[in-house]
């Protein structure tokens, strides 16, 4: 391969997170659960609205969790990484387009497009992932993986920076009211993650598969293959161990990300206080994702997760006793700062200790734990919050989950995983 292809498969494959990013921060994260409670479902006590919207974060998640390894084990079997990845990322996209026409008040018709956004996008991640290991070398894998998320923070940044100007001079742009500019910012998102696909779907090649399987037997031997890795990711103990650390903190961090607006909101801070502070996290967070991916590079993978989780931890009980807007911006800029770095050498760590001829298969399971783990978080957030009738409860009930996370990450031989995976990969 040549230096310009690789290049450009590296770049393609990285516009993909610039794609869906925008999914992620501006409907995920900030307008559609602030839509949400102050207009969909505006007639609901407060704390209902969150209960709901976390029920239906981790609704979409055990769905994602439950069909990520199946399709993944079909897509290794018959070369079909990609087409599974357009296949998601189109039902994200029409999805996320639809979430402008519902109507004030359709709080259930807006819950269900929103899960299978979700669904969407959280499906598509999930093969996007796994074409990692087929465009990179292991000695730049953390820096690719930082890269992407990169362009991530920052595609997703700047797309929600232009609707944020939308919503503050709406009549400036055209639009009668807030209200509709934040829907339209819903069609922006759809048409961001559309054209941003292309280049991915172009450019960045299919891995070959060492034994093609004929159309009609691909569901039966990815099955059949499922079944079979369900058994060696059994006996292959470091990356089991790794999954089980990686299920507990990618949890806390998945859930910050979903219920942040949700919390702000019921602490009582204005809508525009908690826009700006997760346009602040994006902006942060592009410079820190590559510097993070550097830090991977210099002290390893492994250590480089165990600070940010450190960070992580801090931020829990920051958040648990915040009382003002100004520590809400602070609380903003520390998570920039490793959110991306946790997320992209999690990816990189992984892709060092599984085999390389099962990418998507494997990726299936890793991203199967993290949906699983969004499935109990959210909605932990939600019904702690709602039964104790305090909102700050709610963000302490995951501290456990870092801790535990980072205890089972310490005790992860990442040489020994990368022996094995080898090994595994000349059979």
């Amino acid at each position: 391969m040549s230096q310009q292809h690789g290049t450009r498969q590296i770049v393609s494959w990285a516009l993909y997170d610039w794609a869906n990013s925008a999914y992620a921060v501006v409907i995920m994260t900030v307008f559609a659960p602030l839509v949400f409670k102050d207009y969909w479902a505006a007639e609901l006590v407060p704390l209902e609205s969150s209960k709901y919207w976390g029920t239906a974060n981790s609704i979409a998640s055990l769905i994602v969790a439950a069909i990520a390894p199946i399709l993944g084990a079909i897509a290794d079997r018959g070369g079909a990484k990609k087409r599974f990845l357009f296949l998601f990322a189109f039902l994200g996209i029409v999805m996320s387009g639809a979430l402008q026409f519902v109507a004030q008040g359709s709080w259930g018709l807006a819950l269900l497009l929103f899960v299978l956004a979700t669904i969407g996008f959280s499906g598509s991640i999930s093969f996007y992932d796994s074409l990692i290991g087929s465009i990179t070398t292991e000695k730049k894998v953390d820096y690719v993986s930082a890269f992407g998320y990169a362009l991530g923070y920052l595609g997703g940044g700047l797309l929600f920076a232009l609707c944020v100007l939308m919503v503050k001079w709406y009549e400036s742009f055209g639009f009668v009211s807030t209200d509709a500019a934040v829907r339209f910012s819903f069609f922006l998102v759809a048409l961001w993650w559309l054209v941003f696909s292309i280049p991915l779907l172009i450019w960045v090649k299919e891995p070959p598969v060492k034994v093609a399987a004929a159309k009609g037997n691909m569901i039966i031997l990815g099955f059949r293959q499922l079944a079979h890795t369900f058994r060696e990711i059994r006996n292959l103990r470091v990356v089991f161990l790794f999954l089980i650390g990686y299920w507990l903190y990618i949890d806390g961090v998945d859930t910050i990300v979903r219920m942040a607006s949700v919390y702000g909101k019921d602490l009582g801070f204005s809508n525009n206080v908690l826009i700006e502070a997760i346009l602040v996290t994006q902006f942060v967070g592009f410079p820190a994702a590559i510097l993070y991916g550097k830090l991977g590079e210099r002290i390893g993978p492994k250590a480089g997760i165990m600070i940010a989780i450190a960070v992580y931890i801090g931020v829990v009980f920051w958040g648990y006793r915040m009382d003002t807007e100004g520590e809400f911006y602070v609380l903003a800029i520390v998570i920039g700062l490793v959110q991306g770095g946790i997320q992209s050498l999690s990816r990189s760590l992984y892709t060092r200790i599984i085999p390389a001829d099962k990418a998507a298969e494997f990726f299936g399971f890793y991203n199967m734990l993290g949906k699983f783990a969004a499935v109990i978080g959210p909605a932990m957030m939600g019904w702690v919050g709602a039964l104790t009738g305090d909102p700050r409860n709610s963000i302490l009930s995951i501290l456990i989950l870092f801790v535990a996370g980072a205890a089972c990450l310490y005790f992860v031989d990442v040489e020994e995983g990368k022996r094995i995976a080898r090994e595994l990969e000349r059979v």
